[in-house]
């Protein structure tokens, strides 16, 4: 009876994860949808200056040219 109790506390609390992550979900495509193209575009331009100026995830190359020393 008590592996009862537990497995129903278990399916309540995975139904309140699943209900959660769609609101999480919801509330950021909202948010997404509201923003223009040119707001969009803009942003999309900063992530990749961001990118080019960034170290590359491999380590051989860095942004200012010089090599990584071991």
């Amino acid at each position: 009876m008590r592996s009862t109790k537990v497995w129903r506390l278990l399916g309540v609390a995975g139904l309140a994860g699943v209900a959660a992550t769609g609101v999480v979900v919801a509330r950021d495509q909202r948010r997404r949808s509201t923003l223009g193209a040119d707001e969009v575009r803009a942003r999309l331009h900063e992530r990749l200056a961001q990118a080019d100026g960034a170290e590359r995830v491999d380590g051989a190359e860095r942004a200012d040219g010089a090599e990584r020393a071991d």
